[in-house]
């Protein structure tokens, strides 16, 4: 398939991950849980709590969902952590670098004028301040936050919600993400997608490949012949 044809009229940006670095963050989550081997946990078990709230109608903003679950985990290993400390604690996501592939190639892609957004399972106020922070904000039209519609990622009406913000079809727009059930519900509510394959993350077996499947957002602005 040829660049042109792969070219979007959007792309949607994942965040945490895909364009900042969370390795601050697994640290941290690691000495509060006195568990080096306890932040790929925390966050499977963050999303997977996010999820339940989906799938019963309800919402809390992801930063409470993260602490509640530390405040879980903490018990679990006999930690004594309140609701408050694992907030404060958490405050670090905000704070986050970008990945050294990411503001070269968003400026290649900017230079192509190819329209871009973020969107994230993070708030409207904490995806605002991630932005700011690591000097990103100016490459987005838009930061979409789900907090918009009530539901995480990957619930497909996000997706779709997403498209219709930015006054596309969600065929007409690409998300890209590092992770697999990112892109699994993206493919599945009907956008093209692009997996980031950073270090630690894989594609979902039971689910369409992605349109594209490279190691860093260099590659993908060379895809895009940007």
């Amino acid at each position: 398939m040829s660049a042109n044809t792969l070219a979007p009229k959007v792309l949607l940006f994942d965040v945490n991950e895909t364009l900042l670095d969370i390795g601050p963050m697994k640290q941290r989550v690691g000495e509060m849980l006195l568990d080096p081997q306890a932040p790929g946990l925390w966050f499977a078990t963050m999303l997977q709590y996010s999820l339940v709230m989906t799938v019963s109608g309800q919402y809390a903003a992801f930063p409470e969902v993260g602490a509640a679950v530390l405040t879980m985990m903490a018990r679990d290993r006999n930690v004594m952590l309140s609701l408050e400390d694992a907030r404060k604690s958490l405050s670090i996501m905000q704070t986050l670098a970008p990945h050294s592939d990411v503001t070269p190639a968003l400026e290649r892609l900017k230079m192509r004028k190819i329209r871009m957004a973020v969107l994230t399972n993070s708030s409207q106020i904490g995806v605002d301040a991630q932005m700011a922070h690591a000097g990103l904000d100016h490459f987005f039209e838009r930061r979409l936050s789900v907090e918009s519609v009530g539901k995480f990622k990957p619930d497909a009406s996000v997706y779709q919600w997403a498209a219709r913000e930015m006054g596309v079809d969600p065929s007409e727009c690409m998300l890209v993400a590092a992770h697999g059930w990112d892109v699994a519900g993206a493919k599945w509510a009907g956008l093209r997608t692009a997996f980031i394959a950073r270090a630690g993350q894989q594609k979902f077996p039971l689910a369409p490949p992605p349109d594209i499947d490279v190691s860093d957002l260099g590659a993908l602005a060379g895809l895009l012949n940007a």
